[in-house]
């Protein structure tokens, strides 16, 4: 651990009881409709760690990229529709591996992959890539594409992992590199969409009518071939990761309305309380269970509901503490690099006028 970003955690371990409050050191200007930031990943400069580059998706608006003072690079537009009826592309998640970004395009159910340099990105996503969940462009179209997206190596393999939006389901895909570089499906597993409460009664976390417990933040852990994933009306789940599948997967932690009875309403359009929390949840996450990213030996969590960060040692898996991120609402994705560069980029989602990205050097 470095120094820097020692005494930055000091106040989370002498003091659980509180909640500090961490200071950014630069964010981006902010995005308004059809850009609408929602996750970060860091491309590590080798040859010089003060020109690394932070990416940032726009939804509509496509990909951003910036430098570490958080002045915008270069802003990459997301694909058109391919015909008047159908939908553009949707940038959801990002993350970075060697000098690749992957990015969930959520609008036509593709990874989208760019080469990362000093001066931005470049798209070199092979032309003909398909479609990761959809049959046809068809289905494409409802919209139910891929959303979360982590980036890692196991195995010998460089892979991704992304989710479904509005499903339970998520997909391991092998990265093919070449002139162009594609990503090809292996594997799929399906979380559960109902759980078993202590109580013997059976619950179904409350979501619009025909949708299920999807799950967006996740991040890999490549030297222990371990995927978590956040199922944000759930919890936090390890999944064990290898080349050519998932292994069993555990929840971990629970959100604290885990379990609890709730109905949808119709004129509201939101789920409500039905009953009084029986208090099977846990307690450290306010829904939504949002981005994850790797600390050293410790995993960092989105409690989006109470706009915290929650921090978990993962050996064991154990919650340590919590921290917020000053003037930081409602965070979705969040990343993490330590070494030199020492940089934690958080999306910021609730601006006056919009969205961005907050930086902390610790």
């Amino acid at each position: 651990m470095s120094s820097s970003l020692a005494l930055a955690l000091v106040p989370l371990f002498l003091a659980p009881t509180a909640t500090p409050v961490l200071e950014p050191t630069a964010v981006t200007q902010t995005f308004g409709e059809p850009a609408d930031a929602d996750d970060p990943a860091i491309w590590v400069n080798p040859a010089d760690t003060e020109r690394s580059v932070v990416l940032g998706t726009l939804k509509e608006g496509g990909l951003a990229a910036f430098d570490l003072k958080g002045r915008t690079i270069g802003v990459y537009p997301a694909p058109p529709a391919p015909s008047p009826d159908a939908k553009p592309g949707r940038f959801n998640n990002v993350d970075v591996l060697g000098d690749l970004a992957f990015v969930s395009d959520r609008g036509r159910d593709r990874i989208r992959v760019f080469r990362v340099d000093a001066s931005g990105a470049h798209d070199v996503t092979n032309p003909k890539t398909k479609p990761v969940f959809s049959d046809d462009e068809d289905e494409v179209d409802e919209q139910r594409n891929v959303y979360g997206l982590a980036a890692g190596t196991v195995g010998g393999r460089d892979v991704v992992v992304t989710s479904r939006r509005n499903e339970t389901r998520i997909a391991l895909l092998h990265v093919e590199k070449g002139r162009h570089v594609d990503t090809k499906v292996v594997s799929t597993l399906d979380l559960p969409k109902k759980f078993k409460l202590p109580n013997g009664s059976t619950w179904k976390p409350c979501e619009e009518p025909g949708d299920e417990p999807q799950l967006e933040g996740m991040v890999i852990d490549s030297a222990a071939g371990v995927l978590y994933a956040a199922q944000e009306d759930v919890g936090i789940w390890r999944i064990p990761l290898r080349a050519k599948g998932f292994g069993s997967p555990e929840l971990v932690d629970k959100v604290r309305s885990f379990g609890a009875p709730m109905k949808y309403d119709e004129a509201g359009e939101e789920c409500v309380a039905d009953g009084p929390n029986p208090g099977f949840g846990g307690q450290w996450l306010e829904a939504d269970a949002e981005g994850l990213t790797l600390w050293n030996d410790k995993l960092v969590a989105s409690s989006q509901g109470d706009s915290r960060f929650v921090l978990y040692q993962r050996n064991g898996f154990k919650p340590l503490s919590d921290f917020r991120v000053k003037d930081v609402e409602h965070s979705d994705g969040a990343a993490i690099v330590t070494g030199k560069l020492n940089l934690f980029v958080v999306h910021d989602g609730e601006r006056p006028d919009g969205t961005g990205f907050a930086f902390l050097r610790w």
